[in-house]
């Protein structure tokens, strides 16, 4: 996992489990690492992933089975959805927006922008 500055190394673990669930690579009832073992596969303090388990717990996206370990809970693939949901609307899309009007881009020139990306992952999961 690379980090950035931009955002805190917790939040940014918490990122990589909602979209691993959204993604399905975890699965309901799914054993994750336990604090210590992702800490040291990750190279950062155990703080801070527990700071990001605790998060994932107050969101209901993971629970601990004590003594057990930590699992992926029922419903998490839909908070998780409705998490970065909120994510995107609320703190990216504006910037997206003021983007756009700054540089003078239409949502027909987005829109446009869309299908090429769009167009373009789909070549590269095709070659792989």
């Amino acid at each position: 996992m690379n980090f950035n500055s931009k955002k805190p190394i917790y939040l940014q673990i918490t990122d990589y489990f909602l979209n691993s669930i959204i993604s399905k690579k975890y699965n309901i009832g799914d054993r994750i690492l336990s604090v210590r073992d992702l800490a040291i596969q990750l190279g950062v303090n155990p703080n801070t992933v527990m700071r990001a388990y605790t998060y994932l717990q107050d969101k209901n996206i993971i629970f601990n089975k004590r003594g057990i370990g930590y699992f992926i809970s029922e419903n998490a693939r839909e908070n998780a959805i409705d998490i970065k949901y909120k994510e995107f609307t609320n703190d990216e899309l504006p910037e997206v927006f003021d983007t756009m009007k700054i540089l003078g881009i239409s949502f027909a020139d987005l829109k446009k922008l869309y299908k090429k990306h769009k167009t373009k992952k789909s070549k590269t999961h095709e070659n792989k």
